[in-house]
């Protein structure tokens, strides 16, 4: 077994004030797996700035240019996002979804 220990004992994170969460089942269930690196990094953008209810809004200008991407990868990005169930979106707001919900068919765009 591996023992674990902290490289850096002077840096261990605690939780902030403010509300912010990654579900460990993104990597457990392998969700993390089915996204493109530009959906996982939307989604992580999301799920940082989103509020308890899992809501945020960027608009789509200020998303490309914090995540260094042009208009057609946020698009593929987001459309991958709302394929897997993992975020709705009503421009210009976002939701990131609970995970293990299966997305219905014409879900929320």
């Amino acid at each position: 077994m591996t023992h674990k220990f902290p490289i850096c004992p002077d840096r261990i994170r605690s939780i902030p004030e403010q509300f912010s969460w990654v579900d460990h089942r993104l990597v457990r269930d392998r969700h993390i797996e089915r996204l493109s690196h530009e959906a996982a990094t939307l989604y992580l953008f999301l799920v940082t700035v989103a509020d308890s209810q899992g809501l945020s809004y960027y608009s789509a200008p200020s998303l490309c240019e914090r995540l260094a991407m042009d208009a057609p990868a946020l698009d593929s990005a987001r459309m991958g996002l709302l394929q897997a169930g993992l975020v709705a979106y009503k421009k210009p707001l976002y939701q990131v979804l609970p995970l293990g919900h299966v997305p219905a068919a014409g879900g929320a765009r």
